[in-house]
């Protein structure tokens, strides 16, 4: 069983809650994730099944889409609504314009401190492990795209805790409870982020994905593989070369393939794309093009990710 789910994972679960339902059902071990969420955000969650955890290095740099709630007035030691207050402000003066107009200083390439809440490693131990010993450390800032960030619906505006959710899409590393401590602190007011959905990792969207309840009646009725997305596809921003028989296992041996060993091949390939190799069995591996030594006008596809041991080939 080599795939993908899109796992929509609901609240109150965690990433490693998910691989070890994921394990327990389909009886593989071989189970991993492109990108954690928190256990109070829900939304898709990409697992990795077999053979497809050797892909997550080229999926995890797949843009992300978000709605979140934000919560104005409020600061907590988190940035989400499971920590601890640590200021509060009056909110009261804030409008819907003031808010839809602010949204353009979070907008396009802009610098974010991740939160001690985050699993990025200092001294040795990631930024949640240290922040659990209360130990905060000085992080540096990191640069982030937000390539959109709009404003979806308010509520509350004239109290002191109004509301509002906004919907961005962004890079990888763009830490959405930053985004809005941020925000809370452009405005003078504080702000948290009180809730989040992910709607879209790359090319997996949140109208598409399995629930629990759906991958364990799939599993009942013996069709889980009807919920598992075959590797080609998650790879599908990637060239399709096409392997010729007699060459589908020494490719799936991790060795070169050469110009004689292409069926298939599409137009405009430079050094140093990435491809898929497929092969009669399927993906054999993602490879980069380089350029052969002997003929500096034939492209040479390098396996840098073998995702079959063994090919047929005659």
């Amino acid at each position: 069983m080599n795939g993908i789910i899109n796992f929509l994972k609901p609240p109150g679960m965690t990433s490693h809650d998910v691989i070890n339902f994921v394990r327990r059902t389909t009886g593989l071990k071989k189970v991993g994730h492109t990108g954690t969420l928190d256990p109070g955000a829900a939304g898709v969650l990409v697992v990795c099944l077999g053979q497809a955890t050797r892909l997550s290095q080229f999926l995890v740099d797949d843009t992300k889409e978000y709605r979140a709630e934000i919560t104005f007035g409020l600061a907590t030691s988190t940035g989400d609504s499971f920590g601890l207050v640590t200021a509060q402000g009056n909110a009261a003066g804030l409008t819907e314009k003031t808010v839809r107009d602010s949204l353009t200083a979070f907008t396009g390439e802009i610098s974010q401190v991740p939160p001690m809440t985050s699993a990025i490693k200092q001294q040795g131990k990631k930024l949640y492990q240290l922040a659990r010993d209360g130990i905060v450390v000085d992080r540096p800032a990191r640069k982030v795209t937000i390539y959109s960030l709009k404003y979806i619906w308010g509520t509350g505006w004239g109290s002191t805790r109004p509301r509002a959710l906004l919907h961005l899409r962004c890079s990888k590393g763009t830490y959405v409870r930053t985004l809005c401590e941020d925000l809370g602190s452009y405005l003078g007011c504080g702000a948290h982020m009180s809730f989040l959905v992910r709607t879209r990792a790359g090319i997996f969207n949140i109208s598409d994905s399995a629930t629990l309840e759906e991958i364990k009646a799939a599993a009942i009725d013996c069709k889980l593989m009807d919920k598992v997305i075959p590797m080609e596809k998650a790879l599908f921003g990637l060239p399709v070369v096409t392997v010729k028989n007699g060459a589908a296992t020494a490719v799936a041996s991790g060795s070169k393939l050469y110009q004689p060993g292409v069926y298939q091949m599409p137009e405009n390939l430079s050094e140093g794309d990435l491809v898929q190799l497929v092969g009669p069995e399927g993906l054999l591996a993602v490879a980069e093009t380089i350029l052969d030594p002997e003929y500096q006008d034939r492209l040479v596809f390098k396996p840098v990710c073998v995702l079959q041991a063994q090919a047929g080939g005659n």
